[in-house]
């Protein structure tokens, strides 16, 4: 599939459907030759009649069918995070008491689950768009440290996940995506914590065969989403600030028209 460089804003999304294309090009084979008409008969050619004239106009002047993947037989698609290759993580620079320097602390997880759908017109689909992340599976260096910012910082217990709505992609460049690597910002709604905010991700994002991959990121206070800085012994200050990021690893799937 073949998609034109638009700047209109539903114009980012339509990057998506590019690498769909990509992805999807192997299902269809070569385009159907065209078909010239016979050569009239010497002796049997005739005047075109006015019914036939009009039928020609008609025909000439009605659009073609557009030309789709057979895999797309929907309005939509979606994207969906592969068996691998997806990682979410925090990051936190803490001071410990036992070291002369900052460091950081990162907690990972690859419980990653959800869907991205684009509309046939190029759009995210925000009320059928979701990610998830489990955050009880989030693991560090430091047992002690997990066990306590699942029990008071995320208290884990009450939101054991956490919650993505992408809303619009910004500053996509297709030719770019399709080249192999670019940038630009997610928008929409995140839900950590029980509090939910508008964030933008920074993300990079590139075709890798028929995948979709790249990195996303965003931070924000801990106080943003009600939480409070931890606090323990061993820690001698904590940055007020919480990076998230993302690698990701998604793959098309075309709908059934959902």
């Amino acid at each position: 599939m073949s998609v034109a460089i638009l700047r209109s804003r539903t114009s980012h999304i339509l990057a998506v459907m590019a690498v769909a294309g990509v992805g999807l090009a192997a299902c269809g084979g070569p385009a159907p030759a065209s078909t010239a008409l016979p050569p009239t008969q010497a002796g049997t050619a005739s005047s075109p009649t006015s019914a036939s004239v009009d039928q020609a106009t008609q025909a000439s002047e009605t659009p073609a069918a557009p030309v789709t993947s057979p895999a797309v037989t929907g309005d939509s698609l979606r994207l969906v995070p592969a068996d691998s290759g997806n990682e979410a993580r925090y990051r936190v620079t803490e001071q410990l008491a036992d070291l002369s320097f900052p460091s950081d602390a990162i907690g990972v997880t690859s419980e990653v689950t959800g869907i991205l759908v684009v509309s046939s017109e190029g759009g995210i689909v925000p009320e059928k768009s979701k990610f998830v992340v489990g955050l009880t599976s989030l693991t560090s260096d430091q047992s002690r440290r997990d066990n306590f910012i699942k029990q008071r910082t995320l208290e884990t217990n009450r939101f054991p996940t956490a919650e993505f709505l992408p809303v619009e992609a910004q500053g996509l460049d297709v030719a770019a995506l399709r080249a192999g690597e670019t940038a630009f910002e997610l928008v929409g709604d995140l839900t950590v914590h029980g509090v939910t905010k508008r964030v933008t991700w920074q993300v990079t994002a590139g075709l890798n065969g028929d995948a979709l991959t790249g990195t996303a990121g965003t931070e924000f206070k801990f106080a943003d989403f009600g939480m409070t800085v931890p606090s323990v012994m061993v820690v001698l200050s904590v940055e007020d600030r919480i990076r998230l990021e993302y690698d990701f690893n998604f793959v098309i799937e075309a709908t059934g028209g959902s």
